[in-house]
């Protein structure tokens, strides 16, 4: 149970617990229209949760379907952990590996069954998880995103450009300049 004087932690601390529970996607569902009654149950019972609504009816029926879906459940949050871990090896310019091939490397660097620091390792309940640190990302450096230092003319084309590009000039700011001395001298 979540105890929370916060009214939107406790809201995301309820929709983060039933996406855990609840994580089917659409392709597990035969057609469209099966997958969003499933999204419509999913969220009335967070709504219901969320307000204080039967809660007892509530927690027995997540207790069930976690009871008999509990299989599934590891499956699908495999999967979302190895598409996480996918998209991170993208976006630091790595090849993502397969299953093969990490379970591969991991036989042959740390023997069988043996998990590098920082890897995702997928538990089963009383399992404990990998402890440690996951290596974390570098600062970018100051400079051009293709990695050229920028001199002081290149830095000050670049902020002549993204003026104009917002509509403002040095000629736009001269004259008013101008109309605003000049006006404060017609005063009568």
């Amino acid at each position: 149970m979540v105890v929370s004087n916060n009214p939107h932690n406790k809201e995301i601390a309820i929709r983060r617990r039933i996406a855990n529970i609840f994580n089917k996607r659409e392709d597990d569902f035969p057609s469209l229209r099966e997958y969003n009654d499933y999204l419509e149950e999913v969220e009335d019972m967070t709504f219901n949760l969320i307000e204080g609504i039967d809660v007892a009816a509530i927690e027995a029926r997540i207790a069930k379907y976690q009871e008999e879906n509990t299989e599934q459940i590891m499956i699908n949050r495999a999967r979302k952990a190895e598409e996480l871990a996918a998209a991170l090896a993208a976006s630091k310019g790595q090849p993502a590996q397969t299953d093969n091939d990490a379970a591969a490397n991991q036989n042959a660097q740390a023997g069988f069954g043996a998990v590098p620091q920082g890897q995702y390792a997928p538990t089963f309940a009383g399992q404990p998880r990998p402890t440690g640190m996951a290596p974390q990302p570098l600062p970018l450096g100051g400079g051009d995103m293709l990695g050229y230092a920028d001199d002081e003319e290149t830095m000050r084309l670049r902020a002549e450009r993204g003026a104009r590009a917002a509509g403002w000039s040095m000629e736009i700011s001269r004259k008013r300049a101008l109309e605003e001395a000049f006006g404060s001298m017609w005063v009568y």
